[in-house]
């Protein structure tokens, strides 16, 4: 009997220790869930151009918003732009200093390979770019600074991600940006391929085109195309990227293209310092004007204006990141135009700025 017992004891024992093991292993149940999204970009500048100076401190943008995960493979996110009128130059007697964009709203599908959105989406363009370079509170990436894209429109896109190493991108918006939703006859279709043959290392190729109205025989179709390569790890970030676009806005001739190199270096836990370099030139357009019956023509790059971006950016800075979510950063940058800028009135600019980023 007392064998019987200790056996039945033991029976249960392993029992219970199999049903524990058991339970240690079993996936919880998922829970929906969302949290907020906020972003803050805030500074303080002091800029120099043609023998003139100014001061000022800034909240240049804001973003908030919400995401929310309605099942493993279901979620949503609501995101609004509060942008600075004064940083963009749009301010006037009686307005608002800041202007609010709905920037996203979209519902996303994820699972497998496939990765699918619809709605007002964030575009493919330029993503792997601005989290490489990791500083938009600084300066945005270079697609994004002088206008070949937009950060999001409405329309809908596909990730399939074949393995981890390789994915295809595929995009239909409506192709006037989150700012300028208005339906028309018009859309941009993109492609993008992105491999990361080792570690750390990407590579990355992309492709758009929007083709002009049905009703706009005059216009030409807008096309872009960017090569980018990166490497990114604990150690530092080196990054460089070429692009074109030919037909801006739709608009013949209107064809440009750009360079952007740059790189971080840590040098002690929280604090790294970078470096970047932009070129951008624009191609001749011929024009003909006539003054008191006189017709002059002239033949100059159509971006070498007075307010235009021909030229070269140089900025130097060092970041500092004293808790996650939180940047800090000291920098300095450096404008020089075109010489056929110079020719139409365009002057050097110079600026120090400190610079915050918030996050959470």
């Amino acid at each position: 009997m007392k064998k019987i017992y200790l056996s039945l004891m033991l029976l249960v024992g392993m029992s219970y220790t199999i049903s524990a093991q058991t339970a240690d292993t079993t996936t919880p149940a998922f829970v929906p869930n969302g949290k907020p999204i906020v972003t803050i970009f805030s500074d303080f500048t002091h800029v120099s151009t043609n023998s003139t100076t100014n001061n000022a401190f800034e909240i240049t943008r804001a973003y908030f918003g919400y995401g929310y995960n309605f099942s493993t493979d279901f979620s949503s996110k609501i995101v609004f732009d509060v942008a600075n009128n004064a940083a963009a130059g749009t301010t006037a007697p009686g307005v608002s200093a800041f202007t609010a964009f709905l920037k996203n709203a979209y519902g996303e599908y994820n699972h497998g390979m496939v990765t699918a959105d619809l709605g007002l989406v964030g575009e493919n363009m330029f993503g792997l770019q601005e989290s490489v370079w990791g500083k938009r509170y600084i300066y945005k990436s270079f697609q994004d600074q002088y206008g070949f894209g937009n950060s999001a429109d409405l329309g809908a896109k596909v990730k399939l991600q074949f393995i981890p190493e390789v994915a295809l991108d595929l995009e239909v918006l409506n192709g006037e940006g989150y700012k300028k939703v208005q339906a028309d006859s018009t859309f941009k279709f993109a492609a993008g391929l992105t491999v990361q043959p080792i570690k750390n290392l990407f590579a990355r190729v992309y492709y758009d085109n929007m083709a002009n109205q049905s009703y706009a025989t005059t216009k030409v179709a807008q096309s872009s195309l960017n090569f980018f390569v990166a490497y990114k790890s604990v150690q530092g970030t080196l990054a460089a990227e070429y692009n074109t676009q030919s037909g801006k806005g739709n608009v013949k001739g209107q064809n440009w293209s750009g360079l952007s190199v740059y790189g971080t270096l840590p040098i002690v836990k929280m604090i790294s310092v970078y470096a970047r370099f932009d070129d951008l030139s624009s191609d001749k357009i011929s024009k003909t004007t006539t003054t008191n019956g006189v017709s002059t023509t002239t033949n100059l790059p159509w971006n070498s204006t007075k307010t235009g971006t021909d030229g070269q950016v140089y900025m130097v800075g060092v970041e500092f990141a004293p808790v996650k979510g939180i940047q800090i950063t000291p920098n300095f940058r450096y404008a020089a135009p075109s010489a056929d800028a110079k020719t139409a009135g365009a002057f050097a600019v110079s600026t120090i700025n400190l610079n915050l980023g918030v996050n959470f």
